[in-house]
């Protein structure tokens, strides 16, 4: 490493531990620890809340690292409008994999492939969004993407890649791009 870019890391300020980047993560983590342990004693409240506390200080700079906070008033009524569409494309590729495992030409109807397309959508979150997206529909898993946009999925079959990037690739643009 040179001594410019040395000097050019060391010169970048440091993100505050305990700004907006750390109580967003504390309270999308808190809920989610609340609901999961479904105990609601103090002891376990209280183990959720220092946990909480630890993951937001150590990881709310990774996660909200370069993020514009204007458009979260915008984009978190879109993100909800977006999970039960997401669910209902869950529920359709659930029977489309009971489909072709149930088919009796099940053997014919499978034909697993990689196949690799440039997504359009700009952001670590978004692309982050339609990778988790993409593995959460039975069928079908991000098996690399990058932040240009390039990704890899593993699909069951020729239909599940017809799909691909499609409507939901539009959907997360709507919800993350200007």
């Amino acid at each position: 490493m040179d001594t410019a870019s040395k000097s050019d890391n060391q010169n970048k300020p440091k993100p505050a531990r305990f700004g907006l980047p750390f109580f967003m993560t504390f309270f999308i983590l808190l809920p989610i620890w609340v609901i999961l342990s479904g105990r609601f004693d103090l002891f376990h409240l209280s183990l959720g809340l220092i946990s909480c506390f630890l993951v937001s200080f150590f990881s709310s700079d990774l996660i909200f690292s370069s993020y514009d906070y204007s458009r979260i008033p915008i984009q978190v009524p879109k993100f909800f409008m977006y999970i039960p569409w997401l669910l209902f494309q869950v529920f359709l590729a659930n029977i489309h994999v009971m489909y072709l495992v149930f088919h009796p030409k099940m053997m014919d109807l499978i034909d697993p492939k990689i196949i690799k397309f440039k997504s359009s959508l700009k952001g670590d979150l978004a692309i982050t969004t339609f990778a988790n997206s993409i593995t959460l529909t039975p069928g079908t898993i991000t098996v690399y993407a990058t932040d240009f946009g390039d990704f890899e999925v593993h699909v069951i079959d020729s239909a599940s890649a017809e799909s691909l990037p499609g409507d939901m690739e539009t959907r997360i643009a709507k919800i993350f791009n200007k």
